[in-house]
């Protein structure tokens, strides 16, 4: 998606992200925050009205005359598809831009996945969850997170080596030609970081997020938007290189974090005792194994260490944790131990470590929410309202 223009500040556009970032509000409210006149003001209402974009959801008690209606954006009303890919699973869903998720399909892929393949599959179980929920009229766009670097002007991936045949392909197409609404493209690590922010109901906070599953990766949300860096590498944590360590990384390099202690780490320390996949890593950490307990907390407390330097500089209120690996107990007992023990003072003493509320669909709610921010932008607004707007010659 291309880069929204700037909208007038007294726009309809304008007036929606009022409602959303401060909403739900009574007209008088809104009018008191804006600055409209009245009649203005209930221009801009009634075209958000008629564009699905504005709903009443209940009344303000008064001291006298008739209750308030209360207004707030409708985010429900517009559905996306949302996609998260990874080295060994994907998962789509239906979702409103709220991040509610209605239907979803999870899929294993096989080692050396194929992108037209995978996206191919992906495209038609989409259609399918549309069906059967009914929500396929009000769709209004398409999210996928992948791991690795994102080349937004192009729509490709700068891919993980384990995902080498995913490298400059093109993202946007097989949804956006098929489909025919736009396609936003984020990096998974990203996508989670902002979804822990919309479960916290959108604070006016700094955050950290990480994923720990097959690959070690992080996000972070600075002044409500997700902060990508220049080249899209912000986060990039699984690559800090390990002094003493030697061991390589699919990356190419040795001693990085992910090759000490991302899921793929910790899997195959366990490899001798039996264990071949992510899922018996966390059955037998669940189970109390004393070795994958020791082997897990490990790994926590190695990547909490790493994110006390990053928790020191960015000095967020929220880290947050997500992935198979990163919300097990061990884990994130000692990252979080780590952390507090390493950090600042005054950045260890204001910042809140926690797992992931939503679990596996995080990185879901997340898409929603970026999906939700590009759609429901005053530019994207106000560009619906042109041809309501515009005199019938």
């Amino acid at each position: 998606m291309s880069p929204p223009r700037a909208a007038p500040p007294t726009s309809a556009g304008h007036v929606l992200e009022v409602l959303r970032a401060e909403g739900p509000l009574t007209r008088q409210e809104l009018q008191d925050r804006i600055g409209l006149s009245r009649v203005t003001l209930v221009e801009r209402l009634d075209l958000l009205q008629r564009l699905g974009l504005l709903r009443q959801t209940g009344h303000r008690a008064s001291s006298g005359g008739r209750p308030a209606e209360i207004l707030e954006a409708n985010d429900v009303g517009r559905t996306a598809l949302v996609a998260d890919v990874g080295q060994r699973h994907a998962t789509i869903a239906v979702a409103d831009l709220r991040g509610t998720v209605f239907a979803q399909a999870h899929r294993p892929l096989p080692t050396g996945h194929l992108p037209g393949e995978t996206l191919s599959g992906l495209l038609a179980t989409g259609r399918e969850l549309l069906a059967e929920t009914g929500r396929a009229d009000s769709l209004c766009a398409m999210g996928l997170s992948v791991p690795g670097q994102i080349d937004h002007e192009h729509g490709i991936t700068v891919a993980p080596p384990s995902m080498a045949a995913w490298q400059g392909f093109r993202l946007r197409e097989p949804f956006g030609e098929a489909l025919s609404v736009p396609v936003l493209l984020e990096n998974d690590a990203n996508a989670l970081a902002f979804g822990a922010y919309c479960e916290l109901g959108r604070p006016d906070a700094a955050l950290v997020g990480v994923k720990v599953g097959t690959g070690i990766g992080a996000g972070l949300v600075i002044s409500k938007r997700t902060h990508r860096g220049e080249t899209s590498s912000a986060g990039e944590i699984g690559h800090i290189r390990i002094e003493g360590n030697d061991q390589r990384c699919d990356c190419g390099r040795r001693g990085c974090v992910a090759a000490i202690a991302s899921g793929q780490a910790v899997l195959r320390q366990l490899r001798p005792t039996g264990v071949r996949t992510a899922e018996d890593v966390v059955r037998r950490v669940r189970a109390g194994n004393p070795e994958a307990v020791r082997v897990t907390a490990a790994a926590g407390r190695l990547v909490g260490t790493v994110l006390a330097t990053v928790v020191t500089i960015v000095n967020p209120r929220y880290l947050r944790v997500g992935g198979a690996i990163g919300v097990l107990p061990p884990f994130l007992d000692a990252l979080r131990d780590a952390v507090l023990a390493n950090a600042h003072t005054s950045a260890r003493d204001g910042v809140d470590v926690g797992a992931c509320v939503l679990g596996s669909n995080t990185t879901l709610a997340g898409v929603a929410g970026l999906v939700a921010d590009e759609v429901l932008s005053p530019a994207a607004v106000d560009a619906l309202v042109v041809p309501e707007t515009s005199p019938v010659p």
